[in-house]
């Protein structure tokens, strides 16, 4: 194993009657005005953001509102919510929503707290974050894991240059989680729910060097719960236990838990997907399945053990005559889940087609977000990148 640090401030309030709990929450956190901040009409006609402003305002909290998070949220709000935060005096913004929405407050409160600066600059990783004013989440969505995360991806409206941010100081004060709140969430956005939740801890776990005997069990969980909820939700999508388990997950997913005691995370299909959510605007889970098993029949061979673990332990895969063909059938037999929830295992059945000259571009994109190269389980260059492009279509 390697040495690592884990560190997760957010507290987490999981249960019923969540929307509630948000005004106590905020106020231990020390706010006098809040910057609640949602996506589109969902939160409104749920009456999810009703319930959690009354309970701001109870608690005694001054309010400011701003809808418009959308998937792939764009600099231009953030830049919204940056001068209207500064305008108001705000000193916490709570996200009602996904990680999208969660997403593009961290980016929010990154601009309100160094105002004199260009909050692009952190997402270009021309300069590192100093300041971030304090958040809270309301999660309606199992997916990100944004509410305990340290991370941020936003996109720029002009080009749709996709990009992230990692930094400790935008992780949540605290994170309400109520399943109930996900109950209403339709098939396909859950399926490229779970598929976000299980990408996060696969991106952890197909790894070259040091490993944990506990994190690898904790993560080879994870991923059979996630699948196996998924599959009840596919039937019985009101179903609050499994709609519990799946929004926990997404939290642990991607909070660094599954991630402990190994040297370097590989996040080469999340690199991969920002250039296609940034040009295509599609949705995030979707894209990864599509292009999930084009990278790992480009790279197994060179994390041969690794896959071959996840083969057996996580898919079920009986040991087909050595650790290469065994390897093989987990990746088909996890693109079998893939289509079995509805999701793409193509850029094709994306509905994407790029051409020679749009596969270059993405190539190029990719590597230069990655400062040139990216991934633990085998290190991709540019022309690695386009290879796994070409091959997913």
């Amino acid at each position: 194993m390697a040495d690592f640090q884990y560190y997760t401030p957010t507290r987490v309030a999981f249960g019923r009657g969540g929307p509630e709990k948000t005004g106590a929450l905020a106020k231990q956190a020390g706010a006098h005005k809040v910057l609640l901040h949602y996506g589109g009409g969902s939160a409104v006609r749920s009456g999810v953001l009703a319930r959690v402003e009354a309970s701001l305002r109870a608690a005694g909290i001054e309010v400011v509102t701003l809808g418009g998070a959308v998937p792939n949220p764009r600099l231009s709000l953030v830049r919204e919510g940056i001068a209207l935060c500064l305008r108001e005096g705000v000193d916490l913004l709570v996200a009602v929503g996904g990680g999208s929405t969660i997403d593009s407050a961290k980016a929010m409160a990154y601009g309100a707290a160094e105002p004199d600066k260009d909050v692009w600059e952190l997402y270009e990783h021309t300069r590192r974050p100093a300041a971030c004013l304090p958040l809270g989440a309301v999660v309606t969505i199992a997916a990100a894991g944004s509410e305990m995360s340290d991370s941020s991806v936003i996109t720029k409206d002009e080009g749709g240059v996709k990009r992230g941010c990692n930094s400790d100081l935008c992780r949540p004060r605290f994170a309400v989680m109520d399943p109930e709140l996900t109950l209403t969430l339709p098939a396909y956005q859950t399926a490229c729910g779970c598929t976000d939740i299980m990408m996060h801890t696969m991106e952890r776990y197909f790894v070259s060097g040091p490993t944990m005997q506990l994190t690898d069990a904790l993560a080879e969980g994870l991923l059979r719960t996630v699948m196996a909820n998924a599959r009840v939700l596919q039937d019985d999508p009101q179903n609050y236990d499994a709609r519990a388990e799946v929004l926990w997950a997404s939290s642990l997913s991607h909070n660094g838990l599954t991630g402990c005691g190994i040297t370097q995370s590989d996040f080469a299909c999340h690199g991969l997907e920002h250039e296609l959510g940034g040009r295509y605007d599609i949705a995030h889970g979707a894209g990864l399945a599509a292009v999930w098993g084009s990278w790992a029949r480009y790279v197994y061979r060179d994390c041969l053990p690794r896959f071959a673990q996840f083969a057996v332990r996580v898919m079920g895969v009986p040991d087909a005559g050595g650790a290469q063909a065994t390897a093989l059938r987990g990746i088909e037999t996890l693109e079998s889940f893939f289509r079995s929830i509805g999701m793409p295992t193509s850029l094709r059945e994306l509905g994407i087609t790029p051409t020679e000259a749009d596969l270059d571009a993405l190539a190029r994109g990719c590597a230069l977000a990655a400062g040139g190269k990216k991934g633990s389980a085998r290190v991709l260059y540019e022309a690695d990148m386009r290879a796994i492009y070409a091959m997913a279509r």
